[in-house]
C-alpha cells in the first residue's frame, strides 16, 4: 500500500506566511497602542504623585515653589526638582536661593537643616541635564523626567532610559487674565535645548511650544495658534507639562496635571 508524501506545498506555505503577516500587521499597532496607553496612564499617575508632593511642600512653606527663572537660567523645571528632592537630591534646604549652584546653602556634611525628600528618589525619575543633552546649561542640575524613556544613560551603574523633563509653571495669582497666568520664560532656556534624542547623531527637532505661540488672550486658557490647543490653567496653583510620547512640548499628546 502506497502512502502519499506528507508536507506543505509551496502554495500552502505562501498562504500561511501571508496570513501570519496580515495578523502581525493587524496586531502590532494594537500592541503599540496598549503600550502607549499604559505609559500615558503611568505618567498621569506620576503627575498626581508630584502634585501630592507639591501640596506637602506648600503645607510646610506656605506656598508652591517658584518657577520664575533667574539670571542664572535656573528654570521652573529645575526648581521643581530642587523643591521635591533637593538641589543635590539630598533634601530641600529651607534657605534656598533657587540658584543653579544651590546658593551656597548646601553643605553636604550638614543635613540636619534639610527637609526630607518629598518624593521617593527611586521612583522620582530625576536626571541631570548633562545626561539628557549634549551641551546643556547647568549640566549638573536635576530635572524630573516623564515615563516616555528616550535616551539611554547610566545611574548607579545601571543602564536606564531617561524621558523628557517635566515643565513646571507656578501661576501668577495676582492676575485675572488667562494669558498672563503662566510665564513662558520660566522654562524657555530648557525648551530651547531641542528635544531629548536617543543619541546625539539624530537631527535636531524644534518643540512646537515656542514662545510666540504659547500664549494668547483667548477665552478658557492658554492657546497655541499653530496646533489649536487650549491649555488648561488654574490661577491659584501651577501647571505640570509632560511632552508625551513624541517628546515635543506643545503637541496634542502632551499630558498635564489637570
Amino acid at each position: 500500500m502506497k502512502h502519499g508524501k506528507h508536507g506543505f506545498t509551496v502554495v500552502e506555505l505562501l498562504t500561511a506566511i501571508t496570513i501570519i503577516a496580515i495578523l502581525i500587521a493587524i496586531l502590532l499597532p494594537s500592541a503599540n497602542m496598549v503600550r502607549r496607553v499604559a505609559k500615558e496612564s503611568a505618567q498621569k499617575a506620576r503627575l498626581a504623585n508630584i502634585a501630592l508632593a507639591l501640596t506637602a511642600f506648600r503645607n510646610d512653606y506656605g506656598d508652591y515653589p517658584p518657577s520664575d527663572m533667574n539670571s542664572s537660567a535656573y528654570t521652573g523645571a529645575q526648581m521643581l526638582s530642587e523643591a521635591l528632592l533637593g538641589w543635590d537630591l539630598l533634601g530641600f534646604h529651607p534657605e534656598s536661593e533657587w540658584k543653579a549652584n544651590g546658593g551656597g546653602k548646601y553643605p553636604t556634611t550638614n543635613l540636619e537643616e534639610r527637609r526630607g525628600r518629598y518624593l521617593e528618589l527611586a521612583t522620582a525619575n530625576a536626571f541631570n541635564l548633562g545626561q539628557l543633552f549634549n551641551a546643556a546649561f547647568d549640566p549638573n542640575t536635576f530635572v524630573l523626567c516623564d515615563t516616555f524613556g528616550v535616551r539611554k544613560t547610566t545611574v548607579n551603574n545601571k543602564s536606564v532610559k531617561a524621558g523628557t523633563p517635566i515643565l513646571y509653571y507656578r501661576a501668577d495669582t495676582s492676575t485675572k487674565v488667562a494669558a498672563d497666568i503662566y510665564d513662558y520664560t520660566d522654562n524657555s532656556p530648557l525648551i530651547a535645548l531641542d528635544k531629548v534624542k536617543e543619541n546625539d547623531s539624530e537631527s535636531d527637532v524644534d518643540h512646537a511650544l515656542t514662545d510666540p505661540n504659547f500664549y494668547s488672550n483667548g477665552i478658557g486658557g492658554i492657546y497655541d495658534s499653530q496646533i489649536t490647543i487650549d491649555w488648561p490653567y488654574r490661577p491659584d496653583s501651577y501647571i505640570l507639562i509632560s511632552a508625551g510620547a513624541d517628546g515635543l512640548y506643545g503637541t496634542r499628546d502632551d499630558i498635564t496635571n489637570f
